[in-house]
């Protein structure tokens, strides 16, 4: 399993997704769910898998989805250095 540092090297970002389904019991009640997960833009493999378990194994239907993505650091922003700091 990678590490958050590993993975946001790799190009991920972190995604939010608002949520809103039926209730299964009340249709014309909405209910909101907030999804959080490290994904790839544009694609978003992450929250497509997440979408397709929801409507194949949850009762509720699905209204609408909206979503965030913040690419945290990119490959280009981060470099190794080699070097020491002597502190007295």
């Amino acid at each position: 399993m990678t590490n958050d540092m590993e993975m946001r090297l790799k190009g991920y970002g972190l995604t939010t997704a608002e949520i809103l389904y039926r209730m299964p019991d009340h249709q014309s009640l909405l209910q909101k769910f907030i999804w959080q997960h490290y994904d790839l833009a544009p694609e978003f493999p992450e929250m497509k898998s997440f979408l397709k378990f929801w409507k194949e194994k949850i009762e509720g239907p699905l209204h609408s989805v909206r979503y965030v993505h913040w690419k945290l650091i990119s490959p280009t922003e981060w470099r190794a250095l080699k070097g020491d700091f002597i502190l007295h």
